[in-house]
């Protein structure tokens, strides 16, 4: 059904050329995703993607796309400035036939853009180069952004990486206990009693000053960048829709979160994950090569907070839910929320362990 239905909606977009495939991409957790592919009237062939954006998620799409827009224009445009090709470095979205960049069709919300060929988007690091790739991927979206005003955007889900509004809610989860089972968690929840103050940080050095509102992606997992399949370096960042204001920290501490674990994020054996400071050295490496002569001072020496703050939170919105009855998040079999809280609380427990040695080998990039 879903196939004839796709039909219907490529009619209403300026694809080039006649269609004549679609193929479903599973990689993502959020959106229905496809592969389309037309034939142009000289006979070669030109691949988009169409995506039926989750409004159970992203409530304001119009909102969304202008935010996109955005930013990718502003990236072609400074791409272009320095002579640089942004074909298949910055997503091109494709209008409608009314100059739209949504079409609505049966209560859904669908946009497209183009496909990237002969890049990857690699879901776990088999080589620990298209980790350190990445953070030069993400630092380069960052140094296209530096100019940008951030303030311009809408938040596409408000108060995301908001800490302090987050352990309100938690505390709150906790005295109402309406699943039964805070006193099973009691550990749990005096780890994170303990670490209150520092959980708030960053928003109150964004508050303060210390810190600018950036344009942040606000999902720096290693599969949204894409890698050239021939030159192995980053060409382009992908999966724009939590792009909305914020700090750098959370950009970069997401993905040494995600990325330096040596294990899955809901690994039940903890005495698996560990810090991998070779990848942190890694992901740090490339990322600050792009950013050094963009960000200020603070931002950089800041880096590794950012990585604390991003895992504490997972520690803090998995035990919520957990807490809630598993209301948000997906669960696989019973008490799969408490695994991953408990995988990040290790985690946490480790990046403690490694974070002066952190902190020293961040602000050593700074005066190279």
């Amino acid at each position: 059904m879903i196939y004839n239905e796709i039909k219907c909606i490529v009619e209403n977009f300026k694809f080039e050329g006649e269609y004549i495939a679609v193929e479903e991409l599973t990689a993502g957790n959020i959106n229905n995703t496809y592969k389309l592919t037309f034939k142009k009237p000289d006979g070669s062939i030109i691949n988009y993607v169409l995506q039926r954006i989750n409004t159970n998620v992203f409530k304001d799409p119009v909102g969304l796309m202008n935010n996109v827009e955005e930013v990718t224009s502003h990236i072609a445009d400074a791409m272009n400035k320095k002579g640089i090709d942004s074909s298949r470095r910055v997503l091109r979205f494709i209008r409608t036939k009314d100059d739209s960049l949504l079409c609505e069709y049966d209560g859904g919300h669908w946009r497209a853009d183009n496909f990237i060929e002969n890049a990857t988007a690699h879901n776990s690091i088999s080589d620990p180069r298209h980790f350190y790739e990445s953070g030069r991927g993400f630092g380069q979206f960052q140094k296209y952004l530096f100019d940008f005003p951030a303030d311009k955007l809408v938040e596409t889900i408000p108060n995301f990486h908001n800490t302090k509004k987050r352990f309100e809610t938690f505390k709150q989860s906790v005295a109402k206990d309406p699943a039964g089972r805070v006193a099973s968690v009691k550990e749990e929840i005096d780890f994170l009693l303990e670490r209150e103050e520092k959980m708030g940080k960053i928003v109150d050095l964004i508050e303060s000053g210390d810190l600018p509102l950036r344009v942040t992606h606000n999902d720096t997992k290693l599969n949204n960048v894409m890698i050239d399949d021939e030159t192995g370096e980053a060409i382009c960042v992908i999966d724009l829709d939590t792009v909305m204001p914020g700090s750098v920290l959370y950009d970069y501490g997401d993905a040494i979160r995600f990325g330096a674990n040596t294990a899955a994020e809901d690994e039940d054996d903890t005495s698996l994950i560990g810090v991998d400071m070779n990848l942190f050295r890694l992901f740090t490496d490339g990322f600050v090569s792009e950013v050094k002569d963009v960000l200020t001072e603070n931002e950089i020496h800041y880096l590794p907070l950012g990585a604390w703050v991003m895992t504490a939170e997972l520690v803090l919105r998995f035990l919520t839910d957990y807490i809630d009855g598993d209301v948000y998040f997906k669960i696989k079999k019973p008490g799969h929320n408490l695994i991953r809280t408990r995988a990040q609380k290790k985690l946490l427990e480790e990046m403690e362990k490694h974070y002066d040695e952190m902190v020293a080998y961040v602000d050593s990039l700074i005066t190279k």
